[in-house]
């Protein structure tokens, strides 16, 4: 009888130590999974403590995405879901003189999903900087319209 509680003790134990384990490793996979958005490329210019330098350093980019977060400034000019097309515009401004970061961000508007899935076909089918640049304008007021709106 000692025996056979000992071994039940045994095996709840091991049981409910494995299903902490197994819930702690696979809980944000499933909780992504379900609440997954869309990857999008951000080409970042750069992120400033204070708006007065921001404005100064930025003031000859006649179009750019301002996001303030956590007190801080983060400058965009240009937002796509394809990376080809990012590395495409990231290199227009660096031939312009802007170092520019290719940062992933996850969003779920599917609106805005469309929308910049629609775009990124003119881009890749243009090698026009003017075209180029003129759609990213669009695609950075489209974000402004839909997502900064919400």
């Amino acid at each position: 009888m000692k025996k056979t509680f000992l071994l039940s003790s045994f095996f709840l134990i091991l049981g409910t130590v494995s299903g902490i384990i197994l819930n702690t490793k696979y809980k944000d996979t499933i909780i992504s999974t379900f609440n997954e958005g869309k990857i999008y490329y951000f080409l970042q210019e750069g992120v400033y403590s204070n708006e007065k330098i921001m404005l100064e350093n930025t003031k000859d980019l006649e179009t750019k995405l301002v996001n303030k977060e956590n007190d801080k400034f983060y400058v965009y000019l240009g937002i796509t879901r394809d990376e080809e097309n990012a590395k495409k515009i990231k290199q227009i401004y660096n031939n312009k003189g802007y170092q520019l970061y290719i940062k992933e961000v996850s969003l779920s508007n599917e609106e805005f999903y469309n929308n910049v899935t629609q775009f990124d076909l003119l881009i890749k089918n243009t090698d026009k900087k003017e075209e180029i640049l003129t759609i990213e304008e669009v695609v950075l007021a489209n974000y402004e319209e839909i997502i900064k709106s919400q």
